[in-house]
């Protein structure tokens, strides 16, 4: 009996060193993510629940919010013209260049996909938009460039078609905007380079031995494996598509006659040009429901048209 006490004991007393060195390492653990631990919750989570408490009251940035309950939000659907408009353009925006931008970012990644001298070279210069494609001086080019006395309409003059000035133009002010966030493909491009490196050589050359051209290849082998990261690419590229902003802003300013109103723009006149902030917070909450329901479809639907090795490919 003495003998089991003492191995009881001995235990109990190894038991509590085991939680004090784990108490110690978790301690150490959370320390080094501190930093980020109080970030996250000063920047992201606390500015998002301060704004779901702004979205019911009216904010004028100046004098304290008074509480309004669901105004704004019924103001939102029932008056406001504007609103309806800049959900318009957006899904048109989204719908139009999203597509667009990712096939041309794997067609383009299909053709890097080799061991040609220089293509290294090329990757980089093909990438440079996606990093400058915010900024101050693209906008000012692209303006230029679409302008009456633009590059584009010298080209076409040259072929004796009369341009016009397609910033500037309700009904190609939005294509403009299309075409610009197309030619920032170099993100995706990149992504889809490296999932395209990552399928075995082996595949294809089965599939040549069997007699398989080079699009059933493509449409057999390559779509398939690439699934995933056509997957990814396509959620990021939908909820930057929706939160767009500098193009619009920078380029038209929502001109003209709102034809390029994006809804981050919307927003962002309501915060900051009228200072009705609770009004741009209810605005901001039915953006993040807009942007979850498209990633919730999206992840359904990726179900039935994404293939993962680890599944056997089911």
């Amino acid at each position: 009996m003495q003998g089991n006490d003492v191995a009881n004991e001995s235990n109990k007393k190894e038991k509590i060193t085991r939680l004090k060195t784990q108490k110690s390492i978790d301690l150490v653990g959370f320390a080094f993510i501190s930093p980020w631990l109080i970030g996250f919750l000063g920047f992201i989570v606390g500015p998002m629940l301060a704004s779901l408490y702004f979205s019911f009251t009216d904010y004028d940035l100046l004098s304290a919010p008074t509480w309004i309950g669901l105004q704004n939000y019924v103001e939102m659907f029932t008056n406001d013209p504007r609103f309806f408009q800049a959900i318009k353009v957006t899904f048109i925006f989204v719908f139009g260049s999203v597509p667009l931008k990712l096939a041309f970012a794997l067609f383009v990644a299909m053709l890097f996909n080799t061991k040609r001298k220089g293509v290294g070279l090329y990757r980089t210069l093909y990438y440079v938009p996606s990093i400058l494609g915010g900024s101050v001086a693209i906008a000012v080019v692209w303006r230029q460039l679409f302008g009456r006395e633009g590059a584009v309409n010298d080209i076409l003059g040259f072929f004796g078609i009369e341009g016009t000035s397609w910033v500037s133009s309700p009904d190609f002010a939005l294509s403009t905007l299309i075409i610009l966030v197309v030619w920032q493909f170099g993100s995706p491009m990149l992504i889809f380079l490296a999932g395209l490196k990552a399928i075995p050589n082996e595949l294809y050359e089965a599939a040549a031995v069997d007699g398989a051209s080079k699009f059933l290849q493509f449409v057999r082998i390559t779509l398939p494996m690439l699934s995933p990261v056509i997957f990814f690419n396509l959620v990021m590229q939908t909820i930057q598509g929706f939160m767009a902003f500098t193009q619009s802003f920078l380029i038209t300013n929502g001109g003209p006659m709102d034809r390029t109103l994006f809804y981050a723009v919307y927003l962002y006149e309501k915060a900051f040009a009228h200072f009705d902030m609770g009004y741009a917070s209810a605005l901001a909450w039915i953006l993040l429901i807009i942007c979850g329901i498209f990633t919730a479809f999206i992840f359904q639907t990726a179900k039935s048209w994404v293939h993962y090795e680890s599944e056997g490919g089911n």
